[in-house]
Parts: structure tokens; C-alpha cells; sequence
């Protein structure tokens, strides 16, 4: 797969399972706040956020409530959940890995412009990258809920930050469907995905995918 990183004037990616091996860390961060409820509401919701992959924390905490354990969402109770899932998030994100290549990804493509789009909460982000020291890298900005990620999308073309050609790089369906509905191009990133069917789904849609940043590196 041959990409001429040299056209793209902005580079997206998602957080979880293409910047940070984190996918993981938010399952079981979702499965720690649910338990509450029960362990089968737990399971089920960490089952929803694996096939909702992207999706905001704020709708799936309303899933929760409203469909899993069938109770009514109140405000306060929204907020008592996402600040433990920040808690027990934070502290998975900063231990996760980072991914093999991006530093000389970013190196390598000094005129692009680097933006962070992610259904994690932005403030939680930006506060992890900072203390990672790997905020610099994404010169655009670092984005998240409680916008979702193809309003976030729309918002940076329309100001200008995100500037056609532009790339994607992420790891669920949700990624592919809200950055090509946008007139990004997609790039699927598989190591750490959870996305069952993941290759099928890129055939299926023509999507390019890769192993890893390293094969970029080439072609920067």
C-alpha cells in the first residue's frame, strides 16, 4: 500500500489503540464502573463500548442506565460515573504504551498538521499528553467528548485547523464512517485493535489499512 504522505496537508488520529495501547484500559474501566449495577450490566456494557468503539462515554453511560439496567439518568448520577471512569482511566493511560513509529512519524512530516480527534473526554486527554510530553507533537490540537467525532470533524474543517487532503488514523468503524463522511481519507491501524471482522470490513469498504507507523516511514 503505497500513501503519499507528502499531499496531506492534516494528519487526524484517534487516541485509544493507535496513539495509546489503551483499548483495554477503557473496557475495564467501563466493566469497574458498571460492577455497581451488577455483573451482567457490567459485561454488557463493556460489550457496548467494544462494538461502539469511538462512541462518547457520556452516551454510553446513558446506554447504562436507560437500556442495560433500565433506570432512570439523572444528571448526578451521570457525573458520579464518568468522574470514577476518569480516575480509573487516567492512571491505565499513563502506563499505555505508545505507538512504535509515531515520534518519527511526526519528525518526518514537518509540514503537516497534527490533530488529536477521540471520543475520550478532552480535558482527560489533554492533561495525559501533557504530562507524557507528547502534546507537542499534535500541533493542531487535542479534541474529545463531549463533542463527537465527526462534529469535531466538521468544527476544525470549517475553522480552517483541518485542511483538505487530509488523513484519519483509526481503529473502529466508527473512526471510518465519521472522518470519510467528512471527505477525510481513512487509514485503518490494526495492532491493538478489538474490532471483530476488522479486514473484512476494510475490503469490504476499500479501506487501507496498516500494521503499524512504521510503514509510513518510507513514504514520509
Amino acid at each position: 500500500m503505497a500513501i503519499d504522505l507528502k499531499k496531506y496537508k492534516t494528519l487526524a488520529f484517534d487516541c485509544d489503540g493507535v496513539v495509546l495501547d489503551s483499548n483495554k484500559v477503557r473496557a475495564d474501566a467501563f466493566y469497574s464502573c458498571a460492577l455497581q449495577y451488577g455483573e451482567e450490566a457490567a459485561e454488557a456494557l463493556r460489550e457496548y463500548h467494544i462494538v461502539h468503539g469511538g462512541v462518547s462515554r457520556y452516551v454510553k453511560f446513558e446506554v447504562l442506565l436507560r437500556d442495560i439496567v433500565k433506570t432512570r439518568v439523572t444528571k448526578d448520577v451521570i457525573q458520579k460515573l464518568l468522574l470514577q471512569f476518569t480516575t480509573e482511566a487516567t492512571i491505565g493511560l499513563m502506563k499505555a504504551e505508545i505507538a512504535p513509529g509515531l515520534q518519527e512519524l511526526r519528525a518526518a512530516t514537518p509540514d503537516a498538521n497534527w490533530i488529536l480527534v477521540s471520543g475520550a473526554d478532552e480535558k482527560e486527554l489533554r492533561n495525559v499528553f501533557v504530562k507524557r510530553d507528547i502534546a507537542k507533537w499534535f500541533d493542531g490540537g487535542i479534541y474529545g467528548s463531549p463533542l463527537d467525532k465527526d462534529q469535531i470533524l466538521e468544527r476544525e474543517l470549517a475553522r480552517g485547523n483541518c485542511s483538505l487532503p487530509a488523513l484519519f488514523f483509526g481503529d473502529s468503524q466508527y473512526d471510518m464512517e465519521a472522518s470519510g463522511s467528512v471527505g477525510l481519507k481513512s487509514i485503518f491501524v490494526s495492532p491493538w485493535t478489538d474490532m471483530k471482522g476488522w479486514k473484512e470490513y476494510c475490503t469490504a469498504h476499500k479501506i487501507s489499512y496498516i500494521d503499524g507507523f512504521h510503514r509510513l516511514l518510507s513514504q514520509a
